[in-house]
């Protein structure tokens, strides 16, 4: 699965318990009808992908859909859900048409004018 859109926050390297667990957040607005705020963490040595990247910029991340059953002491079930990043790729702006080559004035061109309505070429349709 995939998210694309343009880089919000890109939160700081955290590092939880004794075994050292790295996590990094970070948070991209889709750019559709209804842009959604969406937030993909990245974990261990995956947090340092994000290092290249800032906010602004528009990017594409490869995601995982994580869950995970917890019991919390009273003995109720919780059920918990991640977004979890494992690429990300910078999206070039191609779309706006920023990269393109200008196109030349129609009046550049010269029109041919030694066509002759009696020749006729030999192809066969």
């Amino acid at each position: 699965m995939e998210v694309q859109g343009r880089i919000k926050m890109i939160g700081e390297t955290q590092t939880f318990g004794s075994n050292g667990f790295r996590k990094r957040e970070i948070v991209v607005t889709t750019e559709e009808q209804y842009p959604q705020h969406i937030m993909v963490e990245f974990v261990q040595d995956k947090t340092e992908l994000l290092n290249s990247y800032q906010v602004g910029q528009q990017v594409k991340i490869s995601i995982n859909l994580r869950g995970r059953e917890w019991v919390n002491p009273q003995g109720e079930t919780k059920y918990f859900n991640s977004i979890q990043g494992w690429r990300i790729e910078a999206l070039q702006a191609e779309a706006s048409g920023e990269n393109l080559p200008p196109v030349p004035p129609a009046d550049a061109f010269e029109p041919a004018g030694d066509l002759k309505e009696d020749d006729h070429d030999d192809l066969p349709f």
